[in-house]
């Protein structure tokens, strides 16, 4: 089982912070360092400095980390257009050397939309948008150099695309398609993705997402064994029952209820409930970790993991 770390510097965080915490998961062993794609704080928190872009942000960490993979969870199709998108994923992967992955959605977050004044078309259009442009992020990368690439779509065209830069990882950038939806989200993950994700959502639920979505790959003649499963939980870990409740505190949650939802405790008692995904199907897990300042959490979440493969 792999691990990696997931933040949302939405909640308030400077690049200065984002390029600390980076650092400090690239040396602490994790497999990956992912972000969410938001411009808007959620709950109570201030939102101070203000958002950081996530593919900006992506591609300072690709020249402040040396071996993280680094990826969005996730990018909504409503915050860019297709072909300039899948320019800036590729120029990415250059700088990192090939480590980029892309989480891609229909989008969600009303609020964020319009306080920055991007459309937000209800959830059928986005879902048809989200489907056109993970066709075209797919088309454009796949194009054989010296070719084009073209698509007549309802929301999208492109008329002899030279279909550049070209990425690293071939035939293109690892697409992650998650959600807890019964047949749009599964199918599209089928068709498109390297990964599926179940974001937030307990063990017994990801269960059934996973069996969902193996279903659509058996429908489209896929190997359900080619997709990688993987789950996205907000995890606390601390020595002292003290450090505990201070880290969860520090996080924004009540401890009872995170103990229920994610993980939360001992590195040992952590290991015990991520254990839980692993038995549902799960072969990743991306730790959400939302107080970015605490750079000695991460010493304790590792400790956890290994724990789990012991």
């Amino acid at each position: 089982m792999s691990f990696r770390i997931f933040v949302e510097p939405q909640q308030g965080a400077s690049y200065s912070q984002l390029a600390s915490f980076a650092k400090e998961v690239d040396d602490t062993g994790f497999d990956a360092l992912f972000r969410s794609d938001h411009y808007v704080a959620m709950g109570s928190a201030s939102g101070l400095p203000g958002p950081t872009d996530a593919w900006v942000t992506l591609a300072g960490w690709a020249r402040d980390t040396t071996r993280l993979r680094l990826g969005t969870l996730v990018t909504s199709a409503t915050f860019r257009l297709p072909g300039p998108l899948a320019i800036a994923v590729a120029q990415v992967d250059e700088m990192s050397g090939g480590r980029v992955e892309i989480g891609l959605g229909a989008g969600w977050y009303t609020v964020e939309h319009t306080a920055y004044g991007i459309p937000f078309p209800a959830l059928g259009e986005r879902f048809d948008r989200l489907e056109e442009q993970l066709t075209i992020l797919d088309g454009l990368w796949r194009t054989p150099v010296g070719e084009t690439y073209s698509f007549a779509g309802r929301h999208y065209q492109l008329e002899n695309s030279p279909a550049l830069p070209k990425t690293i990882q071939q035939p293109g950038v690892p697409i992650i398609v998650g959600g807890m939806g019964p047949s749009r989200t599964p199918a599209l993950a089928a068709r498109f993705a390297a990964e599926f994700n179940t974001p937030f959502a307990p063990p017994e639920a990801a269960q059934i997402a996973f069996e969902r979505v193996n279903a659509a790959c058996t429908q489209s003649g896929r190997d359900p064994q080619t997709l990688i499963k993987s789950s996205a939980l907000t995890v606390v870990c601390g020595r002292t029952p003290e450090e505990i409740s201070r880290r969860v505190e520090r996080a924004g949650w009540d401890e009872a209820a995170l103990r229920r939802a994610g993980a939360c405790g001992t590195p040992q008692e952590v290991a015990e409930r991520l254990v839980l995904w692993r038995t549902a199907g799960a072969a990743r897990l991306y730790l959400q970790v939302l107080d970015l300042d605490d750079l000695g959490h991460l010493s304790d979440l590792a400790e956890a993991c290994q724990l789990v493969d012991a």
